[in-house]
């Protein structure tokens, strides 16, 4: 019994010389190594922290960046989507320009029995664009598929230098869907010089299905339209509005 007590008691003197007290497994650390612990788990977790706040902002940052990206296109690209939205749905007028005709034009058919229609071109300039715009022929006379090449004429009569972009329209409305243009300066903005003049070319034909449509047999004149604006004054849902509001007084 001594001899145990003996050997206990050197084992707990062992411990007390290595900074440990206890027996057994079930030892327990002094104060200075559970500090020591304490403050490496502490830099741990602060370092964990920091990492995982660095992610959620480089994951911010690609956020906001994508977003400028996706509204700056957006912009872009709102003036080409309305166009080819006017084209494929012929809305107010707008003219009608499918990928059938604009790749292949040659496929059209001339009708040569059919009546040569009028087409008679028209311009206008916004009162806040010092341009002089016109068309350099009155009308031509075309069968529906005969595919015909306009110009028209703008001049920057300013000392500075002008960005302008022109709107379109084709009265009657109703006709609109079958006036194809296959190249036009529409919706494209055009930057002139100081006193610089320009030719713009609109190349086009009438759909053949025109001469079967019953509700086109009356129409024997189309007028294609041009309106100039300085780039920043257009407005491209007042203009929609405007071609819904032409299409609902010709129904």
């Amino acid at each position: 019994m001594l001899s145990r007590l003996r050997c206990l008691r050197n084992i707990y003197q062992a411990n007390v010389s290595r900074g440990l007290t206890g027996s057994g497994v079930f030892l327990r650390s002094t104060p200075a190594a559970f500090n020591q612990r304490w403050l490496q788990s502490q830099a741990t977790r602060k370092s964990s922290i920091e990492e995982t706040r660095n992610q959620k902002n480089k994951n911010a940052l690609m956020w906001t960046l994508a977003t400028i990206v996706t509204f700056v296109g957006l912009s872009y690209a709102s003036v080409p989507l309305y166009k080819m939205f006017c084209q494929v749905t012929g809305i107010g007028g707008s003219v009608q320009g499918t990928a059938k005709f604009s790749t292949a034009t040659a496929e059209t058919e001339i009708l040569e029995d059919a009546d040569p229609i009028s087409v008679s071109f028209n311009s206008d300039v916004s009162s806040s664009l010092n341009w002089r715009f016109r068309p350099l022929q009155t009308r031509v006379y075309i069968r529906p598929g005969e595919t015909t090449l306009a110009f028209y004429e703008a001049e920057n009569r300013t000392d500075q230098r002008i960005t302008g972009v022109a709107t379109y329209n084709v009265q009657p409305p109703r006709a609109g869907i079958y006036f194809n243009k296959i190249q036009c300066f529409c919706f494209e903005e055009q930057q002139l010089r100081p006193n610089e003049k320009i030719e713009m070319p609109v190349f086009f034909f009438i759909d053949p299905e025109f001469a079967d449509d019953p509700y086109m047999k009356n129409i024997k004149e189309i007028v294609l339209s041009y309106t100039f604006f300085r780039t920043e004054d257009v407005d491209i849902d007042v203009a929609q509005q405007n071609r819904l509001l032409a299409e609902q007084r010709a129904s």
